[in-house]
């Protein structure tokens, strides 16, 4: 816990649904009301920082355009904490959230150097709720929290309305950094966390103007809960079902990409925004600078469709262009026919899964003497179709059934001759002619699988986490499926139990960790996790990983709601992993930290789970281990018939 870290939040844009929140907080009273839908996408700009643990105070420097500002502090006490929350000014957040952490949490104190920020402020890009949120995080990770994101989230809306900042209640969703929908029914926000299929290419611009959004907030404000004239209905009207049905085709069209769609929505959104609300506040939101941006000439064949930011007004335009080209050519014009400035917000496609590691350098010491005869991972298995192949060809055929496009074998220098005899090598021409056509044909089968495996050697066997630290140079800087040798899937629908993973990972954006549910008798012989559902029995936000936990240990810190008291969450043996794992396993070699003598792999997924994030997912299917001779014998039974 004395260990630095490095932390960014940025800032968020609400790209549909502007002032949904608060309306929609309005059903708490008036249950006739639309619920309110945002999409709100992370800004590439934000706040960056290091953070440590300190024994008694928040201490606090910050980067403010350039300023260094500080240090700030104040002793982790309620009292002091809540004095300088309640002061008001840039350090107040950091007091705020802290005042919120303490009251909930045992906590020490924390030092924070916000070493940079390139977030404009007041901007309409939430730079406070920036702030607050990396607090929240800082301590989360510092103290291993166990917060969820939506508990960081929550923590920095609870810290920022400490200050005299009345915020909304969609800007600390910031907390994501990636495109959410957020649905306001009375007090209930749902959040729904999405990715893009390609990259999409916006342009913000600060129009260099003046707004109060105060008065905005206060005129709509004045239409609720219930309407007393037509002007107020159609106030209501806008920020109810016609935003909801804009918002609602928005949140399909960047799941699916549709960057036209995105830019007849913005300006369709606009359109009825301005019909609808302007005359209930027509000194902010008729707004002549940002109708003279959104309809300026030069920059329309660059352009998809544009609209207000946040409360609208003279404050922020938001435009997406039609690819980063055009990106560039529209902040070109805009700054040198109208001096503007302007950021670029790129929102970008989860990166496709393309390579599988696969480690099969063990000794199987538990099937001796069979594995000194045969590697473990070349043990015979009945696949469904009644063919006899060695374990290790399964596997390799699920990482390719989910689209895989190259793999990679961990194995030992000594072992490397037979695995590539296997996978690249004909029989003896007398063998060969020995076979049926059809097996011969399945010889050239074999060596198509080859072409696509790549071999890489682990010298010395010093534990799992070695072994995928070994494939660092080759998966590079991409996501990877890591799949254990000695296991073999078998999904219980159409689509395969290693697709589904990439599946889970294409919406969660992080690394993805497949689950089972396990009885409490055998769990000491696995690694287990614990977190919050996302999805019932389904989809899980991984707030603690454990290798091998005693029954006791797993009562007491690993329960999950919904399972029987007797079951647990337990890892299946396949991943998808950010290339970020690797930084982590290196540190470990580094600094010489085993357990049990060995580099393990379920320690520094726990310090990814504290330093970015990770889902858990209950593969739906079979898991079968041939680790020991009473499961190898079982599992040829179970895989042929599963």
């Amino acid at each position: 816990m004395n260990m630095s870290m490095n932390i960014f939040v940025p800032g968020r844009i609400c790209l549909f649904g502007e002032h949904s929140d608060w309306a929609g907080g309005y059903r708490r009273v008036n249950g006739e009301l639309e619920k309110g839908y945002t999409i709100i996408a992370a800004t590439n700009q934000g706040v960056y920082a290091t953070v440590k643990p300190h024994p008694s105070r928040l201490r606090i420097t910050a980067d403010s355009e350039g300023t260094r500002m500080g240090p700030f502090e104040v002793p982790m006490e309620r009292d002091a904490l809540l004095e300088a929350a309640e002061q008001g000014g840039f350090f107040s957040y950091a007091a705020g959230v802290a005042y919120q952490i303490l009251t909930n949490y045992r906590v020490g104190g924390l030092e924070i150097d916000n070493h940079r920020t390139d977030l404009p402020v007041k901007k309409g890009l939430s730079s406070s709720a920036a702030v607050c949120v990396l607090v929240a995080r800082a301590f989360n990770r510092v103290y291993d929290l166990k917060m969820t994101t939506r508990g960081e989230m929550e923590a920095a809306y609870m810290g920022e309305i400490t200050t005299p900042s009345r915020c909304g209640r969609m800007d600390q969703g910031c907390a994501y950094g990636r495109p959410i929908m957020m649905v306001f029914d009375g007090d209930r926000i749902d959040v729904t966390e999405f990715s893009v299929p390609r990259d999409l290419h916006f342009v913000i611009v600060d129009l260099n103007a003046a707004k109060d959004t105060r008065v905005i907030l206060n005129q709509l404000n004045n239409c609720y809960p219930f309407p007393d004239d037509d002007l107020q209905t159609n106030v209501q009207k806008y920020l109810g079902p016609i935003s909801a049905g804009t918002t609602r085709e928005a949140y399909q069209a960047l799941y699916e990409g549709d960057a036209e769609r995105i830019g007849s929505l913005m300006t369709e959104a606009q359109s009825a925004f301005d019909r609808h609300l302007q005359p209930a506040c027509p000194s902010q939101l008729t707004a002549p600078v940002l109708h003279k941006i959104l309809d300026y000439a030069p920059i329309r064949s660059h352009v998809l469709g544009g609209k207000g930011v946040g409360s609208q007004g003279d404050g922020t335009a938001q435009f997406i262009v039609r690819d980063e080209a055009s990106q560039e050519r529209v902040i070109e014009i805009l700054s040198r026919d109208l001096g503007l400035s302007c950021l670029k917000l790129t929102i970008q496609a989860t990166r496709p899964v393309r390579k599988a590691v696969i480690p099969v350098a063990g000794f199987g010491t538990r099937l001796f003497p069979a594995s000194k005869a045969i590697k473990k991972e070349l043990f015979p298995i009945i696949d469904r179709d009644g063919r006899a192949k060695p374990v290790v060809q399964a596997i390799v055929e699920e990482a390719l059934s989910a689209g895989i496009d190259e793999i990679c074998l961990i194995v030992q220098p000594e072992d490397r001759a037979t695995f590539e005899a296997f996978f690249t090598q004909r029989p003896e021409i007398e063998n060969f002619n020995k076979l049926s056509k059809e097996n011969q044909a399945y010889c050239e089968y074999l060596m198509e699988i080859g072409a696509r495996i790549t071999f890489v050697e682990q010298a010395t066997q010093e534990g799992f986490g070695h072994a995928v630290h070994c494939a660092r140079d080759w998966v590079g800087d991409e996501p990877f499926l890591l799949v254990l040798g000695d296991h073999l899937y078998a999904s219980s629908n159409d689509t395969t139990c290693a697709q589904q993973l990439l599946d889970v990972y294409r919406d969660a954006g992080h690394s993805v960790v497949g689950l089972q549910r396990t009885h409490v008798s055998i769990v000491h012989q696995v690694g287990c996790v614990t977190g919050t559902w996302e999805e019932p029995d389904s989809v899980l936000t991984v707030t603690e990983f454990c290798e091998k936990p005693n029954a006791e240990t797993a009562r007491q810190r690993l329960r999950v709601d919904g399972l029987p008291d007797d079951q647990f969450l337990t890892v299946s043996g396949m991943y998808v992993l950010t290339p970020q794992i690797f930084d982590l396993l290196a540190d470990h070699i580094e600094r010489d930290i085993r357990e049990r003598g060995e580099f393990q792999l379920t320690s520094c997924l726990d310090r990814l789970r504290r330093e970015d994030a990770f889902t858990g997912y209950v593969v739906q299917g079979g898991r079968f281990d041939i680790g020991l001779p009473d499961l190898y014998r079982q599992a040829v039974f179970d895989f042929r018939n599963a």
